[in-house]
């Protein structure tokens, strides 16, 4: 894009209700895999005041005692206090889990889809990690927010929060940070003698401590910063809103600056190209942006229930490519293999990490496979001989 323009993206927090539940749903696939790679996983998760519900369609060898599991995760985010609105040791529990459809099941069997759908991935030059800068900064800013609690820093911050960044851009460049946006629940030691905002020095503590380090010199005097907007953030989490898996797909890849696909990702198995799929089409663009064909890459998988190879494969750059996008449809068609099998082969989709992808973005960590750069050398040979004959 030309001229000056603004985007916006936002994350949650390791405590936020619909970030709970991703968790959950992929906590039960890990435990899965650990002992039945071959198993099947479509895990949804429900939670409210009191009370997660655990349903889905799960067939296995291996045994998931789903209570011991909902309530280790709830540990491990912190809700092991009332007076953050949710305890792990007294909510209900319920599972609701039945095998997967045999009619799917046979078709993945042999190697096809389990679903059809559309599968996006996109990469860009704006930073490091080839990201979109201002989910980065939001997920960054979550991450911080959950530092801070754990170590103490800020003893009074709850584990539900979430960030939202604006950034200015100029002809398609990140030029600053225009508003920072923070909601982080806390305990009531902090508000002032109304009892309905936090105090001053709070709201202070939090800007310094959490936002400034993150943002760094993306910031001017210009910078605006909202903390707690409402005034205060005491009551959060399951208690002041239901969560549901998968409804925060838009944190989970990349903050609204291209399209999502069909599906949310936590809870599914890597045979659902829901989720495989799109990891592949994120590795796919980083590696052509890491070869330097383009700045930015956006990709688009279409695939058939029960069919192997994609039905389609779209690239569009944006008008930032060093060749055609035919050319580099052909290069995808020639170096990546975009069957179930080999996706999952490829990235290593096997083994438990999933729990890890269920907050900060399942995009520019480089934790995961799916954001290695080992094809972008053939690539940038490749591609650089094809300009060259053209």
């Amino acid at each position: 894009m030309k001229g000056q323009y603004f985007i916006t993206s936002e994350s949650v927090g390791i405590g936020h209700p619909d970030k709970v539940c991703d968790q959950i749903s992929d906590a039960v696939l890990d435990q899965v895999l650990r002992d039945d790679p071959k198993g099947r996983v479509a895990c949804e998760t429900f939670i409210t005041t009191g009370l997660v519900i655990v349903g889905g369609e799960i067939t296995t060898t291996t045994f998931v005692d789903v209570q011991k599991l909902v309530r280790n995760v709830l540990v491990g985010i912190g809700y092991t206090d009332p007076k953050y609105g949710f305890n792990a040791a007294t909510c209900s529990v319920l599972s609701a889990i039945a095998g997967q459809s045999p009619d799917i099941s046979q078709g993945v069997d042999a190697g096809g889809a389990g679903d059809q759908g559309i599968m996006i991935g996109y990469a860009c030059d704006e930073t490091p990690e080839l990201m979109p800068l201002p989910i980065m900064l939001a997920h960054k800013l979550v991450k911080r927010i959950e530092d801070v609690r754990r170590s103490g820093e800020l003893d009074y911050l709850g584990p539900d929060c979430k960030s939202q960044v604006t950034v200015e851009y100029a002809d398609g460049t990140p030029r600053r940070v225009d508003t920072v946006v923070l909601a982080c629940q806390h305990t009531e030691d902090i508000l002032d003698e109304t009892g309905k905002r936090i105090t001053a020095k709070s709201k202070k503590e939090i800007i310094e401590t959490i936002a400034k380090p993150v943002v760094g010199d993306m910031v001017d005097k210009n910078t605006k910063y909202y903390v707690n907007e409402t005034g205060k953030f005491v009551v959060g989490g399951p208690q002041s809103d239901t969560g549901v898996t998968g409804r925060k797909i838009i944190v989970d890849t990349y903050g609204g600056v291209v399209s999502h696909g069909g599906g949310a990702f936590s809870g599914k198995d890597p045979s659902k190209v829901d989720r495989s799929a799109t990891y592949m089409a994120r590795y796919v663009a980083k590696n052509i942006v890491a070869a330097k064909l383009a700045e930015k890459c956006w990709i688009q998988f279409g695939y058939a229930i029960g069919r192997a190879e994609p039905v389609s494969v779209m690239v569009d750059t944006f008008g930032t490519g060093k060749i055609s996008e035919q050319k580099l449809v052909d290069l995808i068609r020639k170096h990546f293999d975009l069957t179930p099998r080999a996706i999952i082969k490829e990235l290593d989709l096997l083994k438990p990490i999933y729990q890890k992808t269920a907050v900060y973005g399942h995009f520019g960590r480089d934790e995961f496979s799916w954001e290695k750069t080992s094809k972008a050398g053939i690539l940038a040979k490749e591609g650089m001989a094809t300009a060259s004959i053209a």
